[in-house]
């Protein structure tokens, strides 16, 4: 056997290969910067819970670590290739750990010291980052006091910080026992060895798992072959059969419909993420009673993306109404149907519901509104009450005044399907929309059989090609009518017109000439029967299409140095607060609870650890609350904005605070949803 001389890898325990006297890293001027944020020290933090509550035999692994040794014949150190990211926050987390165990654990935190400090120099930290942010790391690390008026905030400050509020003393043990179970494949480089193709084949494997199959990897992982067996037939496979190709959308859609929450799915792997944060533990009979449910769910998905297989028909025809929509309701839908088909729903109130919800699509539709993102809010508000849902579809359906001046105007969207539900037609099959005005008009064209097309004046044609696509210029026509249609002057398509089936292209025979006045007339007749047809709940309420609820908030990266106004403003239960960014927001939010809601606030950091603590435990920014309380300001800004979520629900005053994002926050909310 010939054996490879130029790379060493060999699975090893992680902290025992940290805590050797040996293992000293240093991180290339070349590799980037320290990135990693909460979310991912959450991520790590739950895999370390998890491990250790796990049998004895069980480990954690991490990956490859893949190093090379240093050139520098006086220094011993290994030069981090690829894992930089992992094994600073170790440190960090590590670090966190002996600074809260070192009062009353001597013993362990000599041992946590072992990975944090170098066996040749007590001020150096074994792991040595970028000269440029060294100092700052190895004083976290080390927890040396800041420099007099130093306040520098960095990603290592905001990851200690939350490690150092997660990790009590008294769960030191616990989080000790996870740390040992950890193990990663160390991979050292010879001197000859190709460090750059290395590194890109450790991180080139090919097509990734997409979502789906990461959680199926997920939930079979662990399962004997006989219970995968079970699992995989009695509930991936039905789930796989209702969800075809859309099985991906699907639990995306089903984690909205249970978290009630739409932006924890944003980024790489946020459907996946998602699941498991759902779904921590899956033992096997835990995992039989989630599977029957998803299995279940997926069975309404299939009748969702296949109405026309509900004998109901007019439940079908219904559903099929909510497609020209997209999939953008369906996990509002999903919760209703089956609660419908438990008899927990009548089939008169889930086509109620439906309608409102074609009612709100096609309204903000018309008016020029987005729809995205609106159908989490939705789904929180029918956990409350029915009639809490039919209050916040209200609040975001355009009011029947903005509706009426979009369409005198506006072309009209989905124009075949609102043109079938206001003739009444049972299907589209064979018809075609028709534009009584042409959109392009031959100069022969005529409204009236004498002034041709050619003779009207500039304004006259442009004030017709402006409401050539409005509903008052729309028909439908019988396929075969449409096609003679095509050039004909109007008073040649009257005769087509009067020998349609369809009762309001019939009508259209009775009207002498066709023009600008003709049209304004049919689209005030028109719109009326829409207004009916497309209702708005019945309920007073404030119109709040430019206000995003606090629990659909997202705080994204890549803000421009030095720029601050992310909103323009917030509403707080009715008061209106002059506030503009992440930060200020998370210290406003905190100090009014400590007032109005103080058990709340306490419950929160009581259970998360953090942000109220009753001293000012590390460096960083801190406010007073008062006398013998201080609020830790200095996380990382998504932490911040899930922290204001998190508290304002446990003081059940979220459906009452919202933001509204300034013009560059939307331009630059579009733009990362592109991303």
């Amino acid at each position: 056997m010939v054996i490879a001389t130029n790379v060493d890898a060999t699975a090893v325990n992680t902290f025992a290969w940290l805590s050797a006297a040996e293992t000293t890293i240093v991180v290339p001027v070349y590799q980037r910067q320290y990135r990693w944020d909460i979310g991912a020290c959450e991520q790590l933090l739950g895999d370390i819970r998890a491990v250790a509550d796990s049998e004895d035999r069980h480990t954690h692994f991490l990956g490859s670590i893949l190093s090379t040794n240093s050139t520098d014949e006086a220094a011993a150190e290994l030069v981090l290739i690829d894992g930089q990211q992992r094994v600073t926050t170790l440190m960090l987390l590590i670090a966190a750990l002996q600074h809260t165990v070192r009062a009353g654990d001597p013993a362990l935190a000599a041992e946590l010291e072992r990975v944090l400090v170098s066996p040749t120099d007590a001020t150096r930290t074994k792991l040595r980052p970028h000269r440029a942010w060294a100092s700052i790391f190895e004083r976290v690390v080390l927890d040396l006091p800041l420099a007099f008026d130093e306040q520098r905030d960095s990603r290592f400050d905001d990851n200690y910080a939350f490690f150092r509020s997660q990790v009590l003393a008294e769960e030191a043990p616990r989080i000790w026992a996870g740390l040992k179970k950890l193990e990663h494949v160390a991979i050292t480089l010879g001197a000859d060895a190709n460090a750059q193709q290395i590194f890109e084949s450790l991180n080139s494997t090919g097509e990734p798992l997409r979502d789906h199959e990461l959680i199926h990897n997920y939930v079979l992982m662990g399962l004997s072959h006989a219970e995968q067996t079970e699992i995989e037939d009695d509930f991936w496979l039905p789930i796989e059969t209702n969800t075809g190709e859309s099985i991906g959308t699907f639990w995306r859609h089903f984690l909205v419909m249970t978290t009630g929450r739409e932006v924890a799915f944003a980024g790489e792997r946020g459907v996946y993420d998602a699941f498991r944060a759902e779904f921590p533990r899956l033992d096997l009979a835990t995992l039989r009673t989630h599977a029957a449910e998803w299995r279940e769910f997926s069975a309404i998905y299939r009748i969702l993306l296949e109405p026309r297989l509900l004998p109901e028909a007019a439940l079908a025809r219904q559903l099929a109404y909510l497609n020209t929509f997209g999939r953008g309701m369906y996990p509002l839908v999903m919760g209703a149907y089956r609660d419908h088909s438990r008899g927990e729903l009548t089939q008169h109130a889930l086509i109620v519901l439906l309608e409102q919800i074609q009612s709100l699509q096609l309204r903000r539709k018309i008016v020029g509104l987005s729809n995205d993102r609106l159908v989490a809010r939705l789904c929180r508000a029918r956990r409350v009450s029915p009639e809490s849902l039919v209050l916040a579809i209200a609040r975001i359906t355009p009011s029947d005044e903005r509706v009426r001046v979009a369409l005198k105007f506006g072309a009209l969207p989905h124009a075949a399907y609102v043109l079938g539900r206001l003739a009444d037609v049972d299907t589209l099959e064979g018809l075609d929309v028709e534009h009584i005005f042409p959109l392009a008009p031959s100069d022969s064209w005529s409204g009236d059989g004498e002034r041709a097309w050619a003779d009207y004046s500039d304004d006259e044609q442009n004030s017709h090609r402006a409401l050539a696509a409005t509903l008052g210029n729309l028909t439908l026509l019988e396929q075969p009518l449409s096609d003679r249609a095509i050039d004909r002057s109007f008073p040649d398509k009257r005769a087509l017109y009067a020998v349609s089936a369809i009762a309001a292209t019939a009508e259209l025979a009775e009207v002498p000439v066709w023009g600008t006045a003709a049209i304004a007339i049919r689209t005030v007749e028109q719109t009326e029967q829409f207004l009916r047809v497309w209702a708005r709940p019945a309920i007073v309420g404030i119109d709040d299409d430019g206000l995003t609820p606090i629990l659909d908030a997202e705080r994204r990266r890549g803000w421009p140095r030095g720029w601050q106004k992310e909103f323009d403003y917030v509403e707080y239960r009715g008061e209106h607060w002059e506030i503009y960014d992440v930060k200020s927001l998370f210290n406003r939010i905190f100090k009014r609870l400590w007032a109005d809601a103080r058990p709340a606030v306490e419950a929160f950091s009581d259970r998360r650890g953090g942000p109220i603590y009753d001293a000012q435990a590390w460096n960083g920014q801190w406010d007073a609350l008062d006398d013998s309380h201080y609020l830790y300001i200095g996380w990382d800004s998504k932490y911040m904005l899930a922290a204001i979520q998190g508290v304002l629900q446990e003081a059940d005053f979220a459906a009452e605070v919202f933001v509204i994002y300034s013009y560059v926050g939307t331009a630059m909310t579009k733009a990362a949803g592109t991303r």
